[in-house]
């Protein structure tokens, strides 16, 4: 309704509003419990048998209920279902990344119904908002779709956008993404709602929703690949900073590690000198242990372990000493944060496993008074464009049904309030 004039819109206290309320609830149960009957859905939300059929007519012509069959068998007369329609609206994620972009398309319902991947190796030049629209077509119209048809987009990339100045910092390893404006241009450009959230904090989105943080309210997600990264919820809140550069913890000086100061701020410093992909790999290779890339060379650590043999100790050492590094960098945060728990994502902590994680939260309550559990991420799949896809659908179904009144605050328009 953000998009109608003051005085179109429901007032208080009036039928209108009443009705807006009772559709939007209505919706809402039917997407958790549907398909459902009348007198079923009636009476979840509190309605009359004469109040729920207004609704459900109101509902069907709106095109965004539709019959779903009869249940038999069942006392007195046979009774219809009904269900959302899944083509009422559909919303759409990307993964975006040096070497591709990822595409995943859901239905109203969250069903995904088509998925695309475009690489975009040594992508310097072109058009940003003709590479999001490729990649978008890549995936929409072999569903029969548009890109023009989404209800909403939803981009994670490793950066974040500045809400002072609209351009994507923290990104300089994703060329042809620093322009004006970003969201305005894409949105401008693609024609539909578009938003871009820092792909960490989409990991986290995913990991409250479906995954090893669901039901806490204070969190701290490391992710650990080539770089590194954090997310952190704060009384059910993502904080993103000032700048959204909240949670960029390579840059974090450590101890053991050069300073921006000693080697200047485009070298590697920081965090990310001590336990980034090089220096997992170096450690790594110190013990006779290889990999083509830091996640295959902590697997074979870890199947050295389980194997037994002779590299066996080795390699224990070896991700003993990984451990202490990360677990150096999450000490800093958790003694300023104290969350409930820290959730350990990306290529190095899934490839060690258990052991990589044990050996994390054991160095971790060594050096802290708060000792949060540590756990590994639950999520399957790929968690950025799964966190993605979360927000563009909450989006959409606001739009569609109403907002929820509820205690998350990931959403999308925290960052974007329509203008």
């Amino acid at each position: 309704m953000e998009g109608r004039p003051a005085s179109e819109r429901p007032m208080a206290g009036t039928p209108s509003l009443l009705r807006a309320i009772n559709d939007g609830a209505a919706l809402r149960v039917l997407l958790e419990r549907g398909p459902l009957t009348r007198p079923e859905l009636g009476a979840l939300i509190g309605l009359s048998k004469p109040t729920a059929s207004q609704l459900l007519s109101r509902l069907q012509e709106a095109g965004l209920v539709v019959l779903d069959g009869i249940r038999e068998g069942m006392p007195g007369r046979t009774a219809e279902l009904y269900r959302i329609d899944p083509r009422a609206a559909h919303a759409a994620a990307l993964d975006v990344t040096p070497a591709r972009i990822e595409v995943a398309v859901a239905d109203i319902t969250g069903a995904v119904v088509a998925a695309h991947r475009m690489p975009t190796p040594g992508r310097t030049g072109g058009d940003v908002v003709e590479r999001v629209r490729a990649a978008l077509g890549g995936a929409c119209y072999p569903a029969g779709l548009t890109p023009s048809a989404l209800s909403r987009v939803v981009i994670g990339i490793g950066g974040a956008v500045d809400p002072s100045t609209g351009r994507l910092g923290y990104a300089a390893h994703i060329p042809g993404w620093h322009v004006p404006d970003v969201v305005g241009t894409l949105r401008d450009g693609i024609g539909v709602p578009v938003d871009i959230e820092n792909d960490v904090n989409l990991a986290a989105q995913a990991e409250r929703s479906r995954g090893a943080a669901r039901g806490h309210r204070d969190f701290v997600l490391l992710w650990a690949e080539e770089g590194l990264g954090a997310a952190m919820v704060l009384d059910g809140k993502l904080h993103r900073g000032a700048t959204g550069g909240a949670g960029e913890i390579g840059y974090m000086p450590v101890i053991g590690a050069p300073t921006a100061r000693d080697v200047g701020k485009r070298a590697r410093h920081g965090f990310q000198a001590l336990s980034g992909g090089i220096a997992v790999l170096s450690v790594l290779r110190a013990h006779g242990l290889r990999g083509p890339s830091p996640a295959k060379a902590v697997r074979n650590a870890v199947a050295a372990i389980h194997g037994g043999s002779d590299r066996a100790e080795a390699a224990r050492a070896a991700l003993g000493q990984v451990a202490a590094r990360l677990a150096l960098g999450l000490a800093s945060i958790t003694a300023v944060v104290d969350p409930e728990v820290v959730v350990l994502s990306g290529g190095v902590p899934l490839a060690g496993g258990e052991i990589l994680r044990g050996l994390v939260e054991r160095e971790l309550h060594a050096l802290t008074i708060p000792r949060p559990p540590v756990r590994l991420s639950a999520v399957e799949g790929n968690p950025v464009l799964a966190g993605a896809l979360d927000l563009a659908l909450d989006a959409t179904r606001d739009e569609l049904f109403g907002p929820l009144i509820s205690d998350d605050h990931f959403s999308v328009k925290e960052r974007h309030p329509p203008k």
